[in-house]
């Protein structure tokens, strides 16, 4: 999956107050060391930095990169961008205080890795905050939609479930090994465009990974899928005269002991 495909710069607008949100629980002092996995356009990474932190944003899309540095250039920040993977972190073992991901690391492809690179990197005090989706509500539907359709064009076998990064349990047991203890805290987040078919056009256009579908599905596939994601969305729509819908997550803190 190349999430340099697409726009998602506009995409990561939208998810501008989920980052605000994991920023204030992680709260990064000033001073304090961040890398932040699958930093994008530097959403989470500008924050901790405004707030003192020295950060390291880390993503495997160079162009994603090239957009946070602007960014950064344009806010007189420093950020430390570097290419990587959650699964193989361009890191020394406990030079981290802090570990972020907003909505990054849940689309690690081996999360038993992710989660031992980010327990590597991490100082003996130091804590990992991270957000991920729950898999429910219209949004979530429309992801599958595209998915399943990409996976059918395809002929891929169906593979293992992605890991449950939303769900306590199993964050415990993938992070308490490492000797981390887990908290989680539920929070929400809405989409809003002008109308459903337009809040989905844009989605069509600017997610990497409508991006990638387009290049695997025929035309037609393409139509039905939009046709069916429209469906969904036009009935989950919170506001007649707009479009809003609500997406679900959590954020996730993980520390040592306790």
């Amino acid at each position: 999956m190349d999430w340099g495909q697409g726009r998602y710069e506009r995409i990561a607008e939208q998810l501008l107050p989920a980052a605000e949100q994991l920023i204030a629980v992680a709260a990064p002092r000033p001073g304090e060391t961040v890398a932040d996995l699958g930093t994008g356009t530097g959403n989470g990474a500008l924050l901790a930095a405004e707030r003192g932190a020295r950060v390291i944003g880390i993503d495997p899309a160079e162009r994603l990169l090239s957009v946070a540095a602007e960014r950064a250039r344009q806010r007189g920040l420093d950020l430390d961008l570097r290419v990587g993977a959650a699964e193989e972190i361009p890191l020394e073992d406990g030079s981290i205080d802090l570990v972020t991901s907003i909505l990054g690391v849940i689309f690690a492809a081996d999360a038993e890795a992710a989660a031992a690179e980010m327990a590597r990197i991490a100082a003996p005090a130091g804590r990992i905050v991270l957000s991920a989706w729950i898999p429910a509500g219209p949004i979530s539907a429309v992801a599958r939609i595209g998915r399943e359709a990409v996976a059918a064009a395809t002929g891929a076998q169906p593979g293992p479930p992605p890991f449950p990064w939303h769900d306590r349990e199993a964050l415990a047991g993938l992070l308490g090994p490492h000797h981390f203890s887990v908290a989680l805290e539920e929070r929400s987040l809405s989409f809003r465009g002008t109308s459903p078919g337009e809040w989905l056009e844009e989605e069509v256009r600017f997610h990497p990974m409508r991006a990638a579908a387009a290049g695997v599905l025929s035309e037609a596939a393409m139509d039905e899928v939009a046709r069916r994601s429209l469906e969904i969305l036009e009935a989950a729509n919170e506001d007649p005269g707009a479009f809003q819908a609500t997406s679900r997550y959590v954020i996730a803190t993980a520390t040592r002991g306790g």
